[in-house]
């Protein structure tokens, strides 16, 4: 978790008493990951290799969670956590260090917590993975069976009860909340997605390979309730059967209020379907280190820009920016930036003698958001690691 991180709310100007008090609910499974940093090779069949850096931290949903968290968002998450210590620290790391709502979490006794180790080196990443699926959850979410309570059941002799058969309904029914970001998957459709869009949240959508090989938007039945739809460009084409980036987030644009269509070193394209509005916004040149969680902070921040009700290009902007800064740092949910990271490259960069002043202007909208003064750049995160004790 970044450090004294100046604490912007960037929706306080729209907040009213009888908004519900969450801003984005999200669902999904939550990984440790152990991230190997400062390879210089992939590693050799045979033998060992030692990195320079490792981190642990939260992986999986809790990357996107904790980027809305670290932007001020107000965000609940739903998920399983294993009954271990793996599990035990991550329910920590995100409520207790980045103050994420886990009442809507869950925490299964007899269950290890999936786990990915990745390893960064040359400016891309190996992951190795491992876990089962969720046991369906009791009827009461929350943190009922934690560390403590399997060190009661073994103290007393109490078996750990058998894992029941997955749920894929979970959660049933979700909080009250201004947004909700979901992953669409071929031939599924999660319940709670219709329930969330019916209760009036604006629902944010990714969406991963097609394993099909079939690419059919009617084989994406929630792709209904979305008020933005976020592929890439590739996924954009193959969904549309163009072959133009451009034409794809058009055609999307027909099917959801918001196409948003990512294009990797050239940017993002957005269509406003509603009224025919466009926008592009090049890159941010930066050197990266570490991929992971980018597309998942880019999402973060086009929620954030969105719920904020900037105009189009801002949040295009704002989302593009936000995955820059997360690429020239390891890991997933470590290298989600917040207002101290956001505002310290404000600041840098335009001292820098060689910037584009137009360039520059793009981002002039930051200046009625940050601190007047910001932390010295290059920053300096605290990385978590397991083990250590306060």
């Amino acid at each position: 978790m970044s450090t004294d991180t100046p604490g912007i709310d960037p929706l306080l100007a729209l907040r009213a008493p009888q908004d519900p008090a969450c801003d984005v609910f999200l669902t999904g499974t939550v990984f440790l990951d152990i991230i190997f940093t400062g390879l210089d090779s992939a590693p050799v069949r045979g033998t060992e290799s030692w990195a320079r850096g490792m981190g642990s931290s939260p992986g999986g949903v809790a990357n996107m969670a904790t980027a809305l968290a670290r932007l001020g968002l107000h965000t609940s998450l739903a998920a399983a956590f294993g009954d271990d210590h793996y599990g035990e620290y991550c329910w920590d790391a995100l409520e207790q260090g980045e103050g994420i709502d886990l009442s809507m979490s869950r925490t299964v006794p007899g269950w290890h917590s999936p786990v990915t180790v990745s390893m960064a080196y040359e400016g891309e990443r190996t992951m190795v993975s491992h876990g089962h699926e969720a046991p369906a959850p009791s009827a009461v979410p929350g943190r009922a069976a934690t560390g403590k309570a399997a060190t009661d059941r073994a103290a007393t002799g109490q078996a750990a009860p058998a894992a029941p058969a997955p749920d894929p309904a979970f959660p049933r029914c979700p909080p009250r909340a201004r947004a909700a970001i979901a992953s669409l998957v071929p031939g599924r459709s999660e319940p709670w997605v219709a329930t969330a869009a019916r209760h009036g949240a604006l629902i944010f959508a990714d969406v991963g390979w097609d394993e099909t090989g079939r690419w059919d938007l009617d084989a994406l039945p929630d792709l209904a309730h979305c008020e933005a739809f976020l592929p890439n460009a590739e996924e954009a084409m193959r969904y549309t059967r163009t072959d133009c980036p451009r034409a794809a987030a058009h055609a999307l644009a027909e099917r959801v209020p918001l196409a948003v269509v990512t294009l990797g070193a050239e940017g993002a394209y957005a269509v406003d379907g509603r009224t025919g509005a466009a926008a592009q916004v090049p890159a941010i040149e930066v050197e990266a280190l570490d991929p992971t969680g980018a597309g998942d902070v880019f999402v973060a921040g086009f929620v954030t820009g969105t719920l904020a009700d900037w105009p189009l290009a801002d949040r295009l902007a704002f989302a593009g920016l936000t995955a820059a800064l997360s690429v020239q740092e390891f890991g997933g949910s470590l290298s989600a930036p917040g207002w101290a990271e956001i505002a310290a490259w404000w600041q840098r960069i335009r001292t820098l003698d060689d910037q584009d002043p137009t360039a520059l202007e793009r981002y002039a909208f930051l200046e009625e958001l940050l601190p007047t003064t910001a932390r010295p750049w290059p920053l300096r995160r605290a990385v978590p690691t397991i083990g250590f004790r306060q």
